[in-house]
């Protein structure tokens, strides 16, 4: 994914539309108006965008689903607050250092530019403050294949969801603010920084990295913050026994989980519809079709396949694995939605389903405390599913696994620096007492469900 700006990565974005063409034989067709295919391609960015951004209630419902009723209003101011700050930090800075001069300056496809804020093109300006308009400015606005602005919101809400990923992770013990700062850093500096290397025609992107709408770049991204965090961090109290032994804590509200993953899964087809980039021809209408179709595939794969797994390993049905099987699905799929065949989709989506079911226990023998599983659902899965582009895709290995490690390293150390900086300075856990307590209280002073709560009275 990436601005039509970039002829390199806009080549890459077509692979969907080459397969589309190799599968079907379109018949003779006459071509749009320049400004008609920049009104359809405008209109997807902001309606897949949308889509998008409503994952951000997606992630808010899930977390509020897996965390302990005491932490429900914290988990949801967390994801409302955090959404917030990813708009505002990409705005300020983030958008300019993925896509603007990545392959000038000294270091030349490794970083965007430090100039802040981002707006609209001269030519939209114009165009909409001229009193009467021309042939010449009509051209120079639509000849960008787009309106700017639609791709800037496009690109902002992923930003959105990388930040929504540590927040599941983290939840139930970190502190309000610090986590706010985290987040600052995570979408204006981090996160451009390791997305520009492919989507803003960096060095990966030379290398042949393919990531089609982020395994690596969005949600392995968000998974290695989060796995950072969580070591830093600790587990919570009475998480893990002495001897060794995992204690389950229950989510307060399976029904409200499994709503947010329905919301992610609908928001995921404008993750990867989108995508495409295009929908001003034929060849892209029938890519994102596709698209569309290889994404709801792979969700499908993943909560039958980790269905069946806990069925086998645990003689019970995990409704939570059911559901981090379809996000891991999604996930996996993520990197490759524009493979040629729908069956490939359910093999890429069904591995992930099946490391959901492994990788959960094994934090758990690590001491690794993840609330609502996002580490095995994003990194895992999100590794998989690059690889996977690989083996399916049009990709090779060695590029894929470059990228992998290139920007896992990046991010842990990046990560790491700054959760240690925090805790050293203004301490990033709360104290124990208030996690007994819960963040609702302690934190916001304020119950989610105040009538079942230790303060609620009788009515009279």
């Amino acid at each position: 994914m990436s601005s039509f700006l970039n002829p390199s990565k806009k080549v890459a974005a077509l692979g969907a539309s080459s397969v589309a063409l190799m599968l079907f034989t379109l018949p003779a067709q006459a071509a749009v108006t320049e400004e008609t295919a920049f009104v359809f391609n405008t209109f997807s960015f902001l309606v897949n965008g949308v889509l998008v951004m409503w994952m951000a209630a997606g992630f808010a419902m899930l977390e509020a689903g897996l965390v302990r009723s005491k932490n429900t209003a914290a988990i949801c101011l967390k994801n409302i607050a955090l959404y917030s700050i990813a708009g505002l930090m990409f705005y300020l800075v983030g958008y300019n250092l993925l896509y603007t001069g990545v392959s000038e300056g000294s270091l030349s496809g490794f970083i965007g530019t430090f100039s802040f804020l981002y707006d609209s093109s001269e030519a939209e300006v114009a165009l909409l403050s001229a009193d009467a308009t021309t042939e010449e400015l009509i051209t120079a606005v639509t000849s960008n294949g787009y309106s700017v602005m639609s791709d800037w919101f496009f690109q902002m809400v992923f930003v959105a969801a990388t930040a929504s990923i540590v927040s599941g992770t983290l939840a139930e013990r970190i502190k309000f603010w610090p986590f706010m700062a985290f987040i600052c850093i995570l979408t204006a500096i981090i996160y451009p920084i390791q997305a520009s290397w492919s989507w803003g025609g960096g060095w990966l992107s030379e290398l042949g990295f393919s990531d089609f709408a982020g395994s690596s770049i969005v949600h392995s991204v968000g998974g290695w913050a989060a796995l950072s965090g969580a070591i830093i961090l600790g587990p919570r109290k009475g998480k893990y026994a002495a001897d060794g032994r995992v204690k389950p804590i229950p989510g307060s509200n399976l029904p409200l989980a499994t709503l947010g993953t329905f919301i992610l899964w609908m928001g995921w087809f404008g993750f990867n519809g989108g995508s495409q980039l295009a929908l001003g021809s034929a060849a892209d209408a029938v890519a994102m079709a596709i698209v569309f179709v290889n994404t709801n595939i792979a969700a499908s794969a993943g909560v039958v396949v980790a269905m069946i797994l806990t069925q086998f390993l645990y003689k019970k049905i995990d409704l939570t694995m059911a559901l981090n099987g379809a996000l891991a699905g999604l996930v996996a799929i993520t990197a490759g939605p524009d493979v040629s065949h729908a069956y490939m989709a359910v093999i890429i989506g069904g591995v992930g389903g099946a490391i959901v079911v492994f990788a959960v226990p094994l934090l758990d023998s690590l001491k690794i405390d993840d609330v609502v599983g996002a580490i095995p659902v994003h990194l895992c899965a999100g590794i998989w599913g690059t690889l996977a582009v690989g083996i399916f895709g049009s990709g090779e290995i060695v590029s894929q696994l470059t990228g992998i490690v290139a920007i896992g390293l990046f991010t842990v150390i990046c990560s790491a620096i700054v959760w240690l900086g925090l805790k050293a300075t203004v301490g990033i856990r709360i104290s124990e007492e208030e996690e007994y307590n819960g963040l609702d209280v302690s934190e916001l002073g304020l119950e989610a469900y105040p009538e079942f709560g230790r303060g609620s009275q009788k009515l009279v």
